[in-house]
């Protein structure tokens, strides 16, 4: 299954669309030392976290607290989990058009797939660490697609339009302190017509080895109350835990 000419699902299962090469120039490491760090990612990126802080203090430390750790910490589970993000990348094929919001996309691989497509006019990113943000404008321009992608910090850029046809928000909304607002501002930007793709994982692990969650009991009730109030699943065939969803 194609993507574009350019981008393939064989393309990202062999490699994630050369990340390895890419993530390596952006940080200025040799292949070697970056093929060291990657194991190493996601257990270094936990071990920066404050421990419990003021849920009001958490968007200020995603976007100046984890750095470009968060880039090894994605790209060692885009690498290790390519089978099934590769069927995140279907999924996104089967509803991705028009204007697509990739909210958090973090090391663009969402991004950049849905910006080769050719039913996609335009990709807005949308993630607060800066560190993302230039990472994933540099992989656009690598592959042609920086007319397709833009980054930017918050949905508050006045660039970005006032709807979207296609939002996107995969292994985002455990991190935010409030989700359920996030699911009221995602209605209220998308089309009639639209469809947002999500997934979340409000669980802190049995040995607290997701610390970057939210999981308080009243905080996911009121995510789901919002959920279902505002949104109709849409299904699809797919055996992964995001889900499409679109307007009541």
């Amino acid at each position: 299954m194609t993507l574009t000419a350019t981008l393939s699902l064989d393309q990202f299962l062999d490699g994630g669309f050369d990340l390895r090469r890419q993530l390596a120039d952006h940080l200025g490491l040799d292949l070697p030392e970056l093929e060291r760090r990657l194991p190493l990612a996601t257990d270094a990126l936990a071990a920066a976290h404050p421990g419990a802080f003021d849920p009001e203090q958490a968007e200020a430390f995603y976007e100046t607290g984890v750095g470009s750790g968060h880039l090894l910490e994605l790209a060692a589970w885009h690498l290790s989990s390519a089978d099934y993000i590769a069927d995140t990348l279907r999924l996104q094929q089967q509803f991705a058009r028009g204007h697509v919001l990739d909210f958090g996309g973090g090391i663009g691989t969402h991004a950049l797939a849905a910006a080769a497509l050719p039913q996609v006019e335009a990709v807005w990113f949308v993630d607060l660490n800066p560190e993302n943000r230039r990472f994933v404008q540099a992989r656009a321009e690598r592959f042609g697609l920086g007319h397709k992608l833009r980054c930017f910090r918050d949905l508050a850029a006045p660039e970005l339009p006032a709807r979207f046809d296609t939002i996107v928000c995969l292994d985002v909304l455990e991190h935010l302190s409030d989700p359920s607002g996030q699911l009221e501002q995602f209605a209220a930007r998308m089309n009639p017509e639209a469809i947002a793709l999500l997934n979340w994982y409000f669980f802190k692990g049995h040995n607290g080895e997701y610390p970057f969650h939210f999981d308080d009991p009243a905080l996911v009730e009121r995510f789901f109350r919002t959920l279902q109030s505002r949104f109709l699943e849409v299904f699809h065939p797919f055996l992964i835990t995001t889900r499409a969803y679109r307007l009541l």
